[in-house]
């Protein structure tokens, strides 16, 4: 495990965007892992201006996104798939045809897990995958529960998580209850993870994860076990480490 402490948000997307942009380099037609939510976009902007200036390229890259809330249709514009088009995909020169989201509006949930899985399996793996983490320590929306789901599977979401992202809709009223998440075996599959973590309010999480004991229970923890992680954490969301 690596560990990067920056002194802020600003510097912690532009780290995380040096990982991200080096195993572009190095390998142009990466499966690049991806995450939405408010952590990634400062490194997704890092990564467009990066585009702009001819430093990455795009045009071969393959990627993978951790989830999608069930039921949301892809237009809606808290789907994870509009968040992904306006923060990254429509703004750097990639192929809408390698870019990959599981399919929220499925009619066969169990059929949509399998063919994402398959779909990870066929594209050889995830070379590198970026993930957050939930205050209550999940990764992708793998909640906290009894056990670690291996494979792609649809799960309900936690009060906390409902209240978390409640701010992004009118009301929580108006948050889905369920989505459709990579499961744990694809991600500790992935030969590279980058976690980053932002502000005093993911402290908590963060130490549970890197310092507790591993446990189904706080699913970050599980990353103790990465052979080849990046922790790029802020100054607020490394201090109790």
């Amino acid at each position: 495990m690596k560990l990067y402490v920056t002194r802020d948000y600003e510097e912690m997307s532009l780290k995380v965007a040096d990982i991200i942009a080096a195993q572009m380099i190095l390998k142009p037609d990466t499966v690049l892992g991806l995450a939405t939510g408010t952590t990634p976009v400062g490194a997704y902007n890092s990564l467009i201006e990066r585009n702009k200036t001819g430093s990455v390229d795009f045009s071969s890259v393959r990627t993978v996104n951790l989830d999608e809330y069930w039921e949301l249709p892809s237009d809606h514009d808290q789907s994870y798939r509009y968040f992904m088009d306006h923060h990254l995909f429509n703004n750097v020169n990639i192929l809408p045809e390698n870019t990959n989201l599981p399919n929220g509006m499925a009619s066969d949930k169990d059929s949509e897990c399998r063919r994402y899985d398959s779909l990870i399996e066929e594209l050889g793996g995830i070379d590198i995958q970026l993930l957050g983490l939930g205050h209550n320590g999940h990764i992708g929306f793998n909640e906290p529960d009894d056990v670690f789901y291996k494979g792609t599977h649809v799960v309900k979401l936690t009060e906390s998580t409902i209240q978390a992202n409640a701010r992004l809709f009118n009301n929580s009223d108006e948050v889905p209850r369920y989505a459709i998440t990579m499961g744990i075996g694809a991600i500790m599959n992935a030969r590279t993870v980058v976690l980053a973590v932002s502000g005093s309010g993911k402290a908590k999480a963060l130490r549970d994860s890197l310092k507790g004991p591993v446990s189904p229970m706080v699913p970050g923890s599980i990353l103790q076990l990465h052979s080849n992680i990046y922790v790029v954490a802020d100054a607020e969301a490394a201090s109790l480490l």
